[in-house]
């Protein structure tokens, strides 16, 4: 199974929204193979808690201007990993410290990676 059109019309939006936010390490997965209720995850790291916060905000502001709202959030008061649930895109906010202990990388190696690149390019179209 492949991550859905419009899975990767998410991505690309979450992607723009978090590089915008100066957003370390952007990572997607196509986790639509092992996972019935999404296509993809988004990793992406911060420096601190407030930027941390600040990517996560805009990327569900960025989200929201296109018609997605989350349907759960998770973890912002400590800004220290925020959890943003869109139905087909997940969106994993670390600090850096947090994204290497907990490695989803790692966890999930089995699935393809997306090119962001590539997502950005078909954007632009």
């Amino acid at each position: 199974m492949t991550a859905s059109e419009h899975a990767q019309q998410l991505l690309r939006i979450a992607a723009e929204a978090a590089d915008s936010k100066s957003a370390l390490d952007l990572v997607a997965l196509d986790v639509s193979d092992p996972l019935p209720l999404t296509d993809v995850f988004l990793l992406a790291s911060g420096r601190n808690e407030r930027n941390v916060v600040a990517i996560a905000e805009e990327i569900e502001d960025k989200l929201l201007e296109a018609g997605v709202k989350a349907l759960r959030r998770e973890g912002r008061a400590e800004g220290r990993w925020v959890l943003l649930d869109f139905g087909d895109l997940v969106v994993h906010v670390f600090h850096e410290e947090d994204r290497m202990y907990y490695s989803l990388e790692r966890l999930w190696r089995d699935c393809p990676a997306i090119p962001l690149e590539q997502a950005a390019a078909q954007q632009g179209d």
